[in-house]
């Protein structure tokens, strides 16, 4: 009788759960039974698993072979065990020395050649390792680089089944020459599928990483609209442009994620374990540090959108924009319950989906840029008389963006048709992106100073009730927006929503709290009625 135990990892969502492989040899009819909830994927490994040790010349044990997985009460789905099985049954035939298997964590799937193949997910399995406690982790050696971001744990890279049981043997360790030389090797087809998820309808990281770098400098005139982007991007802010066709809105939305800061260490952790469960981590580039920008299109159902799907859940697009930009253009397009679905979202940063199988939960803090025609034909505005949509058409199709959503929504610009004088004007055009970024990340500076020694990072995430008691504005500067609570104009959500833009207006100014000017110019860019301010926070356009 022999017996061997390692480890792998099941995903749940993005998190992920330590899982103790054990294999059990026993006199008897040779048969291989798994046990332990695995999924089909998991159940055809036996068959993987038994070519991939005979043909990397190892001995398949003529016996009684039992693998559990434990703990037994965890759905485990996905190839990812097949080297945690291999080695725990080659353990039990004493080929590997069990004790040295106890401690390491195996993730891989195995070809029937013994090749170790990449899967879904290694950094969110490597980060749910580290936080078990384990120091050492054995993934595909295309993976190691993704493995590798996590601190504190030794990774070794293998491209083979007999190159790990030469390690663990502590026998010379084969050269393994990658096949068809000159080719793309089979091997990195796992790190990314395509279509695997709904960002994937347009690019998934910002533009300025694209051949063709879009510019702020290339949207003529819309000195509403430039500074609302800007705003969205110091502080995080919801934005809604509505506008006929070709004013710039899609201009405006592709220039915003290069308008945002790096991210951070945690949030490129964050993202990339998304982008890696979700299989849309591009090749060579296993950390995500760039504003992630995701574009669905209109015809994306609920589940495209939020997450979900048939058997195991995967994130949806406002996942794939975690940390950065979600763009939903023709957004009366989108089906009405899709719509309000991101409603959750919106207000706590992540997604909960419910399947049979258990709980799923999706980080989902990003910034929503809502692009919409004012009418079916797109000519209706206060100033166009070309619209023959009758009143009734317009009020249908502008009633498909709920009002609960767009109450979500800090920012309402109207963008105005680009004139010729515009279009013709010579000499120096707006502000590049350069500049903008700039100013947006002296804003974040100061914003992230002030919130120091608490949960919150940018304007947008802090409570109504902090801003009114602990950085209340100029005495006086909200009398204009309480006049509007009062009169209906405003809900109680809409007024701390001014406030919040109010103090990101202040930070890209450099005021120390919100003035009467700052608050104008938020309602302004809440409700699109003038207050005799300046639009232009830089240099006007």
């Amino acid at each position: 009788m022999g017996f061997a135990r390692t480890c792998s990892v099941t995903l749940v969502g993005v998190g992920g759960v330590v899982v103790e492989v054990q294999a059990d040899l026993e006199p008897g009819i040779a048969a291989f039974t798994l046990v332990g909830l695995p999924d089909k994927s998991l159940t055809e490994s036996r068959d993987r698993v038994r070519a991939a040790v005979i043909n990397s010349g190892c001995t398949w044990p003529q016996k009684k072979l039992t693998v559990g997985l434990s703990p037994a009460s965890v759905p485990k789905a996905g190839s990812g065990f097949d080297l945690a099985v291999a080695c725990a049954v080659l353990g039990a035939a004493e080929r590997i020395d069990p004790r040295v298997l106890a401690d390491i964590v195996m993730i891989g799937e195995l070809g029937l050649d013994g090749r170790v193949r990449p899967i879904r997910g290694i950094l969110p399995a490597v980060l749910a390792a580290a936080d078990a406690g384990y120091e050492q982790v054995v993934v595909p050696e295309c993976a190691t680089a993704e493995a590798s971001l996590v601190p504190g744990v030794s990774v070794l890279g293998i491209r083979s089944l007999r190159q790990l049981v030469a390690v663990l043997a502590d026998e010379p360790v084969p050269e393994e020459e990658p096949d068809d030389q000159g080719r793309p090797d089979p091997l990195l087809a796992g790190l990314r599928i395509p279509g695997a998820g709904a960002g994937t309808a347009t690019g998934l990281y910002a533009p300025e990483h694209q051949d063709h770098q879009p510019d702020l400098a290339d949207v003529v005139g819309q000195t509403a609209a430039r500074t609302a982007v800007e705003v969205a991007a110091a502080g995080r802010h919801h934005l809604f442009l509505e506008g006929p066709p070709g004013a710039g809105k899609t201009m405006l939305a592709e220039r915003l994620p290069a308008l945002l800061p790096r991210l951070a260490r945690e949030e490129s952790l964050e993202v990339t374990a998304v982008h890696s469960v979700a299989g849309l981590l591009p090749p060579g580039k296993p950390l995500v540090d760039v504003a992630p920008y995701c574009a669905p299109h209109h015809s994306a159902t609920m589940q495209a959108l939020v997450g979900g799907g048939p058997g195991t859940a995967r994130p949806g697009a406002v996942s794939l924009a975690h940390r950065g930009v979600l763009f939903l253009d023709e957004t009366p397009e989108f089906s009405s319950h899709a719509l309000d679905a991101l409603r959750q979202p919106l207000e706590a940063g992540h997604v909960v989906i419910a399947r049979s199988t258990g709980v799923v939960r999706f980080p989902a803090r990003f910034l929503m840029v809502l692009a919409a025609n004012p009418c079916p034909c797109g000519r209706h505005s206060r100033r166009d008389t070309l619209c023959e949509c009758p009143p009734s058409l317009i009020r249908r199709y502008q009633a498909r963006i709920s009002g609960p959503l767009l109450d979500r929504v800090d920012l309402r610009v109207e963008v105005d048709p680009v004139t010729r004088s515009d279009l013709t004007r010579e000499g120096p055009g707006g502000e590049s992106t350069t500049v903008v970024a700039d100013r947006v990340r002296a804003a974040r500076e100061r914003a992230a100073t002030r919130y120091t020694d608490t949960p919150w990072r940018s304007n947008s995430e802090v409570p109504g009730r902090e801003l009114r008691h602990r950085w209340p504005p100029a005495p006086g500067a909200m009398d204009d927006a309480e006049r509007g609570l009062e009169r209906g104009t405003l809900t109680a959500r809409g007024l701390d929503r001014v406030l919040r833009v109010a103090w990101t207006v202040a930070d890209l100014v450099g005021h120390d709290r919100p003035t009467t000017t700052d608050v104008a110019l938020a309602l302004h860019l809440r409700t699109g009625v003038p207050r005799g301010v300046p639009l232009a926070i830089g240099t006007p356009a």
